[in-house]
Protein backbone atom coordinates (compact mmCIF):
# COMPACT_ATOMS: atom_id res chain seq x y z
CA UNK A 1 0.00 0.00 0.00
CA UNK A 2 2.71 2.45 0.18
CA UNK A 3 4.27 2.12 -2.97
CA UNK A 4 1.35 2.32 -4.40
CA UNK A 5 0.43 5.65 -2.53
CA UNK A 6 3.79 7.06 -3.70
CA UNK A 7 3.46 6.25 -7.06
CA UNK A 8 -0.04 7.79 -6.82
CA UNK A 9 0.64 11.12 -4.76
CA UNK A 10 4.06 11.50 -7.07
CA UNK A 11 1.81 11.78 -9.99
CA UNK A 12 0.91 15.56 -10.04
CA UNK A 13 -2.41 17.36 -9.96
CA UNK A 14 -2.90 16.97 -13.71
CA UNK A 15 -2.26 13.03 -13.93
CA UNK A 16 -4.44 12.76 -10.27
CA UNK A 17 -7.49 14.64 -12.66
CA UNK A 18 -7.27 12.42 -15.35
CA UNK A 19 -7.20 9.59 -13.07
CA UNK A 20 -10.57 10.71 -11.40
CA UNK A 21 -12.06 11.60 -15.11
CA UNK A 22 -11.80 8.28 -16.16
CA UNK A 23 -13.14 6.11 -13.21
CA UNK A 24 -9.49 4.68 -12.59
CA UNK A 25 -9.00 6.05 -8.86
CA UNK A 26 -11.93 8.16 -6.93
CA UNK A 27 -11.37 11.14 -5.11
CA UNK A 28 -11.79 9.34 -1.87
CA UNK A 29 -8.60 6.86 -2.85
CA UNK A 30 -6.46 9.77 -3.56
CA UNK A 31 -7.46 11.60 0.01
CA UNK A 32 -6.86 8.51 2.15
CA UNK A 33 -3.43 7.78 0.18
CA UNK A 34 -2.74 11.45 0.88
CA UNK A 35 -3.48 11.20 4.70
CA UNK A 36 -1.96 8.26 4.80
CA UNK A 37 1.09 9.68 4.01
CA UNK A 38 0.86 12.92 5.85
CA UNK A 39 0.41 10.19 8.96
CA UNK A 40 3.59 8.41 7.93
CA UNK A 41 5.57 11.53 7.63
CA UNK A 42 4.31 14.64 8.31
CA UNK A 43 5.80 13.91 12.06
CA UNK A 44 9.55 14.72 10.49
CA UNK A 45 8.76 16.84 8.21
CA UNK A 46 6.18 19.73 10.55
CA UNK A 47 5.16 20.55 6.49
CA UNK A 48 1.33 21.04 8.02
CA UNK A 49 -0.52 23.49 10.71
CA UNK A 50 -3.93 21.43 10.32
CA UNK A 51 -4.75 18.23 9.32
CA UNK A 52 -8.43 18.38 7.92
CA UNK A 53 -9.36 14.36 7.54
CA UNK A 54 -12.67 14.27 8.06
CA UNK A 55 -13.73 17.45 6.33
CA UNK A 56 -11.50 16.11 3.12
CA UNK A 57 -12.98 12.74 3.10
CA UNK A 58 -16.79 13.77 3.19
CA UNK A 59 -15.60 16.81 0.01
CA UNK A 60 -14.00 13.71 -1.76
CA UNK A 61 -17.21 11.72 -0.91
CA UNK A 62 -19.13 14.16 -2.59
CA UNK A 63 -17.26 14.72 -5.30
CA UNK A 64 -17.35 10.74 -6.12
CA UNK A 65 -20.88 11.29 -5.91
CA UNK A 66 -20.84 13.77 -8.55
CA UNK A 67 -18.96 11.52 -10.63
CA UNK A 68 -21.20 8.56 -9.91
CA UNK A 69 -24.22 10.69 -10.71
CA UNK A 70 -22.42 11.37 -14.33
CA UNK A 71 -21.98 7.84 -15.21
CA UNK A 72 -25.57 7.29 -14.66
CA UNK A 73 -26.11 10.14 -17.24
CA UNK A 74 -24.09 11.72 -19.08
CA UNK A 75 -20.52 13.32 -18.42
CA UNK A 76 -20.68 16.66 -17.35
CA UNK A 77 -18.70 19.35 -19.01
CA UNK A 78 -18.88 21.81 -16.59
CA UNK A 79 -17.05 19.96 -14.06
CA UNK A 80 -13.89 21.19 -12.77
CA UNK A 81 -10.42 20.35 -13.89
CA UNK A 82 -9.17 19.95 -10.41
CA UNK A 83 -12.20 17.15 -9.71
CA UNK A 84 -11.51 15.12 -6.64
CA UNK A 85 -7.70 16.09 -6.34
CA UNK A 86 -6.07 17.07 -2.92
CA UNK A 87 -4.74 20.38 -2.39
CA UNK A 88 -2.91 22.18 0.82
CA UNK A 89 -3.51 26.03 1.75
CA UNK A 90 -0.97 27.87 2.90
CA UNK A 91 -2.06 28.94 6.81
CA UNK A 92 -2.29 32.97 5.51
CA UNK A 93 -5.10 32.20 2.99
CA UNK A 94 -8.53 31.88 4.69
CA UNK A 95 -10.05 28.25 4.72
CA UNK A 96 -13.97 28.30 6.01
CA UNK A 97 -14.23 27.50 9.17
CA UNK A 98 -10.20 27.23 10.15
CA UNK A 99 -8.18 29.65 11.52
CA UNK A 100 -5.89 32.12 9.79
CA UNK A 101 -3.28 32.02 11.98
CA UNK A 102 -0.47 33.59 9.89
CA UNK A 103 2.12 31.12 11.12
CA UNK A 104 1.62 32.95 15.11
CA UNK A 105 -0.79 32.59 18.08
CA UNK A 106 -2.39 35.66 17.72
CA UNK A 107 -5.78 34.72 15.90
CA UNK A 108 -8.32 32.00 17.73
CA UNK A 109 -11.68 32.64 15.65
CA UNK A 110 -12.44 30.46 12.32
CA UNK A 111 -12.82 32.37 9.18
CA UNK A 112 -15.95 32.58 8.24
CA UNK A 113 -15.77 31.67 3.99
CA UNK A 114 -13.10 30.74 1.96
CA UNK A 115 -10.11 33.39 0.53
CA UNK A 116 -10.75 33.62 -2.91
CA UNK A 117 -8.31 31.79 -4.36
CA UNK A 118 -9.21 28.54 -2.27
CA UNK A 119 -12.96 29.25 -3.61
CA UNK A 120 -11.83 29.15 -7.00
CA UNK A 121 -9.95 25.76 -5.97
CA UNK A 122 -12.73 23.97 -4.99
CA UNK A 123 -15.08 25.37 -7.23
CA UNK A 124 -12.47 23.72 -9.83
CA UNK A 125 -13.17 20.66 -7.97
CA UNK A 126 -10.28 20.52 -5.31
CA UNK A 127 -10.50 18.77 -2.11
CA UNK A 128 -8.61 20.96 0.76
CA UNK A 129 -6.48 18.55 2.70
CA UNK A 130 -5.23 20.99 5.41
CA UNK A 131 -3.18 24.08 6.38
CA UNK A 132 0.32 24.40 5.75
CA UNK A 133 3.41 26.03 8.12
CA UNK A 134 5.12 29.35 7.68
CA UNK A 135 6.83 31.45 9.73
CA UNK A 136 4.64 34.46 11.35
CA UNK A 137 3.50 37.05 8.84
CA UNK A 138 5.72 34.96 6.48
CA UNK A 139 8.10 37.37 7.09
CA UNK A 140 11.34 35.08 6.85
CA UNK A 141 12.60 32.56 4.27
CA UNK A 142 13.06 30.19 6.83
CA UNK A 143 9.54 27.83 7.95
CA UNK A 144 10.00 28.48 11.74
CA UNK A 145 7.37 29.12 14.07
CA UNK A 146 7.63 29.52 18.32
CA UNK A 147 3.31 28.43 17.94
CA UNK A 148 4.05 26.00 14.83
CA UNK A 149 7.29 24.67 14.93
CA UNK A 150 9.87 23.95 12.35
CA UNK A 151 9.39 22.80 8.98
CA UNK A 152 11.96 20.38 7.61
CA UNK A 153 13.14 19.75 4.18
CA UNK A 154 12.15 16.16 2.51
CA UNK A 155 15.70 15.60 0.75
CA UNK A 156 17.76 16.63 4.19
CA UNK A 157 15.68 16.97 7.27
CA UNK A 158 18.35 18.56 9.13
CA UNK A 159 17.52 21.01 6.25
CA UNK A 160 15.32 24.09 6.16
CA UNK A 161 13.02 23.47 3.15
CA UNK A 162 13.28 27.46 2.90
CA UNK A 163 10.45 30.15 3.14
CA UNK A 164 7.66 31.38 3.64
CA UNK A 165 5.87 28.48 1.69
CA UNK A 166 8.17 26.27 3.00
CA UNK A 167 4.90 23.88 4.74
CA UNK A 168 3.74 23.77 1.39
CA UNK A 169 6.83 22.99 -0.59
CA UNK A 170 7.78 20.33 2.01
CA UNK A 171 3.87 18.96 1.64
CA UNK A 172 4.39 18.40 -2.09
CA UNK A 173 7.87 17.66 -2.12
CA UNK A 174 7.40 14.39 0.10
CA UNK A 175 4.45 13.35 -1.96
CA UNK A 176 1.60 14.20 0.80
CA UNK A 177 0.06 16.80 -1.97
CA UNK A 178 0.40 17.07 -5.61
CA UNK A 179 0.22 21.22 -5.13
CA UNK A 180 -0.59 23.61 -2.69
CA UNK A 181 -1.31 26.54 -2.60
CA UNK A 182 1.43 29.55 -1.31
CA UNK A 183 2.29 33.35 -1.47
CA UNK A 184 5.35 35.46 -2.55
CA UNK A 185 6.00 38.85 -0.77
CA UNK A 186 10.18 38.47 -1.37
CA UNK A 187 10.40 35.29 -2.77
CA UNK A 188 8.39 33.01 -0.50
CA UNK A 189 7.05 30.89 -3.49
CA UNK A 190 10.46 30.73 -5.08
CA UNK A 191 12.91 30.01 -2.49
CA UNK A 192 10.94 27.09 -0.87
CA UNK A 193 10.71 25.70 -4.71
CA UNK A 194 14.49 25.89 -5.28
CA UNK A 195 14.95 24.58 -2.06
CA UNK A 196 12.44 21.39 -2.71
CA UNK A 197 13.11 20.75 -5.96
CA UNK A 198 9.90 21.97 -7.20
CA UNK A 199 8.71 24.90 -9.94
CA UNK A 200 7.45 27.99 -8.13
CA UNK A 201 6.32 30.90 -9.93
CA UNK A 202 6.11 34.03 -8.78
CA UNK A 203 3.05 35.63 -11.32
CA UNK A 204 2.73 38.97 -12.30
CA UNK A 205 1.83 41.53 -9.34
CA UNK A 206 -2.07 41.14 -9.64
CA UNK A 207 -2.40 38.01 -11.62
CA UNK A 208 -4.42 36.17 -8.81
CA UNK A 209 -6.62 37.73 -6.86
CA UNK A 210 -5.70 38.66 -2.68
CA UNK A 211 -9.23 38.65 -1.64
CA UNK A 212 -10.60 39.04 0.95
CA UNK A 213 -7.75 41.23 1.03
CA UNK A 214 -7.12 44.24 -1.05
CA UNK A 215 -3.59 43.22 -1.37
CA UNK A 216 -0.88 41.02 0.03
CA UNK A 217 2.09 43.45 1.45
CA UNK A 218 1.12 46.09 -0.79
CA UNK A 219 2.17 45.54 -4.24
CA UNK A 220 5.07 43.08 -3.20
CA UNK A 221 2.56 40.17 -2.50
CA UNK A 222 1.48 37.59 -4.98
CA UNK A 223 -0.43 34.29 -4.73
CA UNK A 224 0.57 30.98 -5.95
CA UNK A 225 1.31 27.43 -5.99
CA UNK A 226 3.76 25.00 -5.71
CA UNK A 227 4.14 22.14 -8.07
CA UNK A 228 5.68 19.45 -8.88
CA UNK A 229 5.95 20.07 -13.47
CA UNK A 230 5.22 23.30 -14.89
CA UNK A 231 1.93 21.81 -16.54
CA UNK A 232 0.03 21.54 -13.15
CA UNK A 233 1.45 24.95 -12.68
CA UNK A 234 -0.46 26.14 -15.60
CA UNK A 235 -3.29 24.09 -14.86
CA UNK A 236 -3.55 25.43 -11.57
CA UNK A 237 -3.23 29.36 -13.00
CA UNK A 238 -5.82 28.39 -15.48
CA UNK A 239 -7.87 28.23 -12.32
CA UNK A 240 -6.23 30.98 -10.21
CA UNK A 241 -5.78 33.88 -12.59
CA UNK A 242 -7.78 36.79 -12.37
CA UNK A 243 -8.55 39.74 -10.27
CA UNK A 244 -11.66 40.36 -8.34
CA UNK A 245 -13.05 44.32 -7.56
CA UNK A 246 -11.89 43.69 -4.28
CA UNK A 247 -8.37 43.67 -5.81
CA UNK A 248 -6.23 46.84 -5.24
CA UNK A 249 -4.11 45.33 -8.61
CA UNK A 250 -5.10 43.78 -11.29
CA UNK A 251 -2.18 42.12 -14.07
CA UNK A 252 -3.37 42.22 -17.63
CA UNK A 253 -5.47 39.31 -18.59
CA UNK A 254 -3.20 36.38 -20.53
CA UNK A 255 -5.25 36.20 -24.35
CA UNK A 256 -4.86 32.65 -24.05
CA UNK A 257 -5.40 29.49 -21.59
CA UNK A 258 -1.62 28.72 -19.75
CA UNK A 259 -2.13 25.26 -20.52
CA UNK A 260 -3.08 25.88 -23.81
CA UNK A 261 0.15 28.24 -24.26
CA UNK A 262 2.41 25.31 -23.63
CA UNK A 263 1.26 24.07 -27.00
CA UNK A 264 2.99 26.76 -28.78
CA UNK A 265 6.82 26.43 -28.31
CA UNK A 266 8.48 29.62 -27.56
CA UNK A 267 11.02 30.67 -30.72
CA UNK A 268 14.17 31.21 -30.83
CA UNK A 269 14.22 33.66 -27.70
CA UNK A 270 17.33 36.05 -26.15
CA UNK A 271 18.16 34.90 -22.80
CA UNK A 272 20.78 36.70 -20.66
CA UNK A 273 22.37 35.11 -17.71
CA UNK A 274 24.24 36.74 -14.67
CA UNK A 275 25.30 35.29 -11.80
CA UNK A 276 25.35 38.73 -9.93
CA UNK A 277 22.60 39.10 -7.08
CA UNK A 278 21.04 42.19 -6.63
CA UNK A 279 21.76 42.72 -3.08
CA UNK A 280 25.67 43.86 -3.06
CA UNK A 281 27.89 41.93 -0.92
CA UNK A 282 26.58 38.93 -1.22
CA UNK A 283 28.05 35.96 -3.15
CA UNK A 284 26.59 32.86 -4.86
CA UNK A 285 27.59 29.42 -3.69
CA UNK A 286 29.70 28.04 -6.69
CA UNK A 287 27.42 25.20 -7.05
CA UNK A 288 24.38 27.53 -8.00
CA UNK A 289 26.83 29.52 -10.37
CA UNK A 290 27.45 26.26 -11.61
CA UNK A 291 24.08 24.94 -12.11
CA UNK A 292 23.24 28.42 -13.89
CA UNK A 293 26.20 27.56 -16.83
CA UNK A 294 24.57 24.06 -16.96
CA UNK A 295 21.42 25.82 -17.80
CA UNK A 296 23.00 28.22 -19.95
CA UNK A 297 24.26 25.07 -21.69
CA UNK A 298 20.71 23.28 -22.03
CA UNK A 299 18.87 26.40 -23.15
CA UNK A 300 21.78 26.86 -26.32
CA UNK A 301 21.04 23.37 -26.71
CA UNK A 302 17.79 23.82 -26.88
CA UNK A 303 18.49 26.83 -29.65
CA UNK A 304 18.06 30.03 -27.82
CA UNK A 305 20.53 32.56 -27.87
CA UNK A 306 22.05 32.84 -24.66
CA UNK A 307 24.54 35.71 -24.08
CA UNK A 308 25.95 36.82 -20.37
CA UNK A 309 24.78 40.33 -19.26
CA UNK A 310 25.85 42.96 -16.30
CA UNK A 311 22.24 44.48 -16.20
CA UNK A 312 22.27 47.60 -13.97
CA UNK A 313 20.03 46.72 -11.11
CA UNK A 314 18.23 49.38 -9.22
CA UNK A 315 18.23 49.12 -5.74
CA UNK A 316 15.15 48.23 -4.24
CA UNK A 317 16.33 48.62 -0.38
CA UNK A 318 13.91 50.91 0.57
CA UNK A 319 10.49 50.46 -1.38
CA UNK A 320 10.80 46.83 -0.15
CA UNK A 321 11.66 47.94 3.68
CA UNK A 322 8.83 50.50 3.32
CA UNK A 323 5.95 47.87 2.12
CA UNK A 324 7.73 44.92 4.18
CA UNK A 325 6.69 47.05 7.38
CA UNK A 326 3.69 48.46 6.24
CA UNK A 327 2.73 44.88 5.19
CA UNK A 328 3.54 43.51 8.52
CA UNK A 329 1.97 46.33 10.25
CA UNK A 330 -1.32 45.67 8.59
CA UNK A 331 -1.54 41.73 9.51
CA UNK A 332 -0.75 42.64 13.19
CA UNK A 333 -3.25 45.07 13.00
CA UNK A 334 -6.24 42.35 12.10
CA UNK A 335 -5.17 39.68 14.74
CA UNK A 336 -7.16 38.93 17.51
CA UNK A 337 -4.71 38.93 20.52
CA UNK A 338 -1.47 41.05 19.37
CA UNK A 339 -0.05 40.20 22.48
CA UNK A 340 0.73 36.98 21.39
CA UNK A 341 2.78 37.78 18.45
CA UNK A 342 6.27 36.45 18.58
CA UNK A 343 8.92 38.48 20.41
CA UNK A 344 10.51 39.31 16.76
CA UNK A 345 7.40 39.96 15.19
CA UNK A 346 6.91 43.00 17.86
CA UNK A 347 10.51 44.06 16.95
CA UNK A 348 9.17 44.62 13.60
CA UNK A 349 6.34 46.63 14.12
CA UNK A 350 8.35 48.22 16.77
CA UNK A 351 10.28 49.34 13.27
CA UNK A 352 7.28 49.84 11.02
CA UNK A 353 5.89 52.31 13.39
CA UNK A 354 8.92 54.51 12.00
CA UNK A 355 7.11 53.98 8.40
CA UNK A 356 4.81 56.07 7.98
CA UNK A 357 1.41 54.87 5.58
CA UNK A 358 2.52 57.60 3.66
CA UNK A 359 5.79 56.03 3.33
CA UNK A 360 4.74 52.82 2.37
CA UNK A 361 2.62 54.77 -0.02
CA UNK A 362 5.76 56.51 -1.40
CA UNK A 363 7.51 53.33 -1.02
CA UNK A 364 4.75 51.66 -3.99
CA UNK A 365 5.64 54.69 -6.16
CA UNK A 366 9.22 54.21 -5.85
CA UNK A 367 8.79 50.42 -6.81
CA UNK A 368 7.18 51.67 -9.77
CA UNK A 369 9.67 53.51 -11.06
CA UNK A 370 12.18 50.88 -10.61
CA UNK A 371 9.67 48.68 -12.77
CA UNK A 372 10.06 50.89 -15.25
CA UNK A 373 13.80 51.05 -15.19
CA UNK A 374 14.18 46.89 -15.10
CA UNK A 375 11.79 46.92 -17.96
CA UNK A 376 14.75 48.59 -19.78
CA UNK A 377 17.02 45.58 -19.50
CA UNK A 378 14.00 43.72 -21.45
CA UNK A 379 14.88 45.62 -24.75
CA UNK A 380 17.95 43.41 -25.60
CA UNK A 381 17.12 40.10 -23.85
CA UNK A 382 13.30 38.64 -23.47
CA UNK A 383 14.22 36.30 -20.43
CA UNK A 384 16.99 36.85 -17.49
CA UNK A 385 18.35 33.57 -16.15
CA UNK A 386 19.94 33.98 -12.88
CA UNK A 387 20.85 31.68 -9.59
CA UNK A 388 17.27 31.29 -7.48
CA UNK A 389 18.88 31.66 -3.61
CA UNK A 390 22.87 32.55 -2.78
CA UNK A 391 23.00 30.12 -0.17
CA UNK A 392 22.78 26.11 0.27
CA UNK A 393 19.50 25.51 2.46
CA UNK A 394 20.72 26.34 6.04
CA UNK A 395 20.75 23.52 8.89
CA UNK A 396 17.26 24.06 10.45
CA UNK A 397 16.91 26.68 13.58
CA UNK A 398 18.20 29.52 11.52
CA UNK A 399 15.97 31.44 13.72
CA UNK A 400 16.24 29.96 16.61
CA UNK A 401 17.21 32.60 19.53
CA UNK A 402 18.01 35.38 16.60
CA UNK A 403 16.73 39.00 17.23
CA UNK A 404 15.21 41.09 14.35
CA UNK A 405 18.63 42.08 12.48
CA UNK A 406 20.03 38.58 13.04
CA UNK A 407 16.73 37.00 11.02
CA UNK A 408 17.37 40.26 8.64
CA UNK A 409 21.05 39.14 7.81
CA UNK A 410 20.95 35.60 7.85
CA UNK A 411 17.51 36.05 5.68
CA UNK A 412 19.99 38.28 3.48
CA UNK A 413 21.66 35.06 1.14
CA UNK A 414 17.91 33.85 0.43
CA UNK A 415 16.48 37.17 -0.85
CA UNK A 416 19.26 38.46 -3.10
CA UNK A 417 18.12 37.65 -6.55
CA UNK A 418 14.49 37.40 -5.57
CA UNK A 419 13.21 40.18 -3.90
CA UNK A 420 13.57 42.44 -6.53
CA UNK A 421 10.92 41.33 -8.69
CA UNK A 422 8.06 41.53 -6.05
CA UNK A 423 8.85 45.32 -5.71
CA UNK A 424 8.78 45.36 -9.81
CA UNK A 425 5.81 43.08 -10.00
CA UNK A 426 7.80 41.19 -12.98
CA UNK A 427 7.07 37.17 -13.21
CA UNK A 428 9.69 35.35 -12.14
CA UNK A 429 10.03 31.05 -11.35
CA UNK A 430 12.22 29.12 -9.92
CA UNK A 431 13.15 25.97 -12.53
CA UNK A 432 14.60 22.44 -10.73
CA UNK A 433 18.53 22.71 -12.07
CA UNK A 434 19.75 19.12 -10.53
CA UNK A 435 21.55 18.57 -7.43
CA UNK A 436 24.18 19.49 -5.28
CA UNK A 437 27.28 17.56 -3.90
CA UNK A 438 25.01 17.56 -0.17
CA UNK A 439 22.00 16.33 -2.15
CA UNK A 440 19.75 19.00 -1.80
CA UNK A 441 18.18 20.13 -5.13
CA UNK A 442 19.60 23.28 -7.40
CA UNK A 443 17.65 25.83 -9.16
CA UNK A 444 17.71 28.54 -11.48
CA UNK A 445 15.42 31.87 -11.68
CA UNK A 446 13.75 32.92 -15.02
CA UNK A 447 12.45 35.99 -14.99
CA UNK A 448 10.41 37.22 -17.56
CA UNK A 449 8.96 41.21 -18.56
CA UNK A 450 6.18 42.18 -17.26
CA UNK A 451 2.93 40.23 -17.90
CA UNK A 452 4.99 38.05 -19.64
CA UNK A 453 4.45 34.89 -17.92
CA UNK A 454 3.63 32.73 -20.68
CA UNK A 455 7.57 32.92 -21.99
CA UNK A 456 8.74 31.82 -18.56
CA UNK A 457 6.72 28.76 -18.19
CA UNK A 458 7.35 27.99 -21.93
CA UNK A 459 11.35 27.97 -21.58
CA UNK A 460 10.45 26.15 -18.22
CA UNK A 461 8.54 23.26 -19.78
CA UNK A 462 11.32 22.99 -22.51
CA UNK A 463 13.93 22.34 -19.36
CA UNK A 464 12.05 20.11 -17.95
CA UNK A 465 11.36 17.60 -20.35
CA UNK A 466 15.24 18.36 -21.51
CA UNK A 467 15.80 17.01 -17.88
CA UNK A 468 12.54 15.78 -16.51
CA UNK A 469 12.93 16.93 -12.91
CA UNK A 470 9.80 15.58 -11.50
CA UNK A 471 11.04 11.82 -11.46
CA UNK A 472 13.84 12.39 -8.91
CA UNK A 473 12.23 11.50 -5.55
CA UNK A 474 13.45 12.78 -1.68
CA UNK A 475 14.96 9.41 -1.23
CA UNK A 476 13.83 8.93 2.29
CA UNK A 477 10.48 9.40 1.68
CA UNK A 478 10.01 8.02 -2.18
CA UNK A 479 8.39 4.95 -0.92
Amino acid sequence: MDRDDAELMFQGIERQAELVRHGKVTSRALVEAALRRIDRFDPSLGAFRVVLAEEALAEADARDAHTHAETQAAPDPARGPLHGVPVAIKDEFDVAGQVTTFGGAANHTPATADAEAVRRLRAAGAVVIGKTTMPEFGQWPFTESDTHGTAHNPWDTTRTPGGSSGGSAAAVAAGMVGAALGGDGGGSLRIPAACCGLFGLKPQRGRVSTAPNAHLWYALGTVGPLTRTVRDAALLYDVLAGATPADRWSARPVTTGWRRALETPPGRLRIGYCARPAVPGVRPHPEHVGALLETVRALREIGHDVREVNPRYPDATVPFAAQFCGGVRAEAAAVERPELLEPRTRSTLALARLVPESAVERGIRAGERLAARADRMFISMDLLLTPVVAARPRPVGALEGAGLLTALARSRPMVAYTALWNVTGHPAASVPAGHGADGLPLAVQLVGRRDDEVSVLRVAAQLEEARPWAARRPPLIAS
